[in-house]
């Protein structure tokens, strides 16, 4: 019986923790080191000095960050495993036996790297990440201010659309002022709510007025403006980074984006940054993502934060949409199948939103597909289908350089159609019976 063969004898494993780091090269006995940065160094310097060139860890928390940083500069393959392929046989756990039965899986070659995106990507996606837990924040504070209003009977947020829209904020911050008319308050909005649901915004603003709760409502807006201005400095930060991105430098090809999909007003939480979609289409090669279903600049940008711009990683379309969670996994054990479910990423989540975008759509193809797969299978189940498809749209116009072209609702119902008269027709030939067409039925 031969034995399993060595592919790397220098292999290191980390076992990573907040104030330790467990060594061992190639299951050797282990080392022990801080996780300050001058214990950092140490520990890259001690393997180099055992002439190591590659280090597998797991990606515990946030305290793998800092020494994949310092071993990445030094020029070391690091590889980040999920902490499922580690698993060490069932008996006493410790830190040391965890990494001395990693370093011998990856000296073996029995460990698989998974994903982790370029320094300049994680850079971006760092600050969009911020950016999206100060979005979440201030959706805190809308909630608060609608509470304060609840409880002085103001219904000014059930009569018009967004208390931060334009005509709310400004009603708001006229009452903080201490404007008490409704009449007036009224003529603070904007022209379409005057016209349409005047009386109704009238008697909406009657209430007491208690002081406690207009306090309330004060430091609730404050809170609110003050994580408006984080987010736009992190704007300013996103575009500090996507302008310095190799990519971004090289000029714009001689068939400029500009041409593309027409401007649509960008949503709510959308980052104000100049040039945003010719910047992108730069970044992703002269591609411009813009123009595929559902993809709109900040989802695109986002995208960017989390898989980067060169998806050849993944090796073919089934490949990512496996790995962000958007396909079901299998399990088989002799005669038994079963369906596992994969946990959605970040990525494959944002997939997810953009596909709630097209639950509406009136014209778009792959809308039509999600009003076929919700009769048949739910919501639920139609959303994960759709977004898969707009994964596997993103790899193809990456990856392959294709053009996607709309065809409209119309021709997707028409190849459903044909797709059911095609099987009905084989059924009838199967079953020795023969189609007969109702005029009556045809339009």
């Amino acid at each position: 019986m031969s034995e399993l063969a060595v592919l790397d004898p220098r292999a290191a494993f980390v076992d990573v923790g907040s104030e330790k780091m467990h060594v061992s090269i190639a299951g050797g006995p282990p080392a022990l080191f801080g996780t300050v940065t001058s214990q950092l160094h140490a520990l890259r310097d001690y393997l180099a000095e055992h002439q190591v060139r590659s280090v597998a860890m797991e990606a515990t928390g946030v305290y793998w960050l800092p020494l994949y940083g310092v071993l990445e500069a030094a020029g070391m393959e690091v590889v980040m495993v999920d902490g499922r392929q580690t698993r060490n046989l069932p008996g006493r756990k410790t830190d040391m036996k965890d990494c001395q039965w990693g370093a011998t899986l990856h000296a073996h070659g029995l460990l698989r790297a998974g994903f982790v995106p370029p320094a300049n990507i994680r850079r971006l996606q760092d600050y969009l990440r911020l950016r999206g837990d100060h979005i979440a924040a201030a959706a805190g504070h809308v909630q608060h201010m609608q509470k304060a209003l609840e409880r002085m009977n103001i219904k000014l947020h059930e009569v018009i659309s967004s208390l931060t829209g334009a005509s709310g904020l400004t009603v708001i911050r006229a009452i903080l002022a201490g404007e008490r008319d409704p009449q007036v308050l009224l003529g603070l909005c904007d022209i379409r709510i005057r016209n349409v649901k005047a009386e109704r915004v009238v008697e909406s603003l009657r209430g007491d007025w208690a002081e406690e709760h207009l306090f309330a409502l004060a430091q609730a807006v404050q809170s609110w403006d003050h994580y408006q201005g984080l987010i736009a400095a992190c704007d300013r930060q996103i575009a500090v980074v996507l302008r310095q991105m190799p990519d971004a430098k090289v000029p714009p090809p001689a068939a400029s984006t500009k041409t593309g999909k027409p401007r649509t007003r960008p949503g709510v939480n959308a980052p104000d940054i100049a040039d945003l979609r010719e910047i992108l289409a730069q970044i992703c090669g002269a591609k411009d993502l813009t123009t595929l279903p559902a993809h709109s600049e900040y989802s695109v940008l986002q995208l960017i934060g989390e898989v980067g711009t060169d998806l050849t990683k993944w090796r073919t379309e089934k490949h990512f949409t496996s790995w962000l969670g958007l396909a079901p996994g299998s399990a088989q054990s002799g005669k038994r199948k079963a369906s596992v479910k994969r946990r959605r990423n970040r990525a494959g989540q944002i997939f997810c939103v953009m596909a709630r975008a097209l639950a509406r759509s009136k014209y778009v193809a792959l809308g039509g597909f999600y009003r076929r797969m919700a009769a048949r299978r739910g919501g639920l189940a139609a959303n994960k289908a759709l977004a898969r498809k707009l994964a596997t749209l993103f790899w193809r116009v990456m990856v392959k350089g294709l053009d996607f072209v709309e065809t409209g609702v119309a021709q997707y119902e028409a190849r459903v159609l044909e797709t059911k008269h095609r099987i009905l027709h084989r059924l009838a030939r199967q079953l020795g019976q023969q189609i007969v067409p109702n005029p009556a039925a045809v339009v």
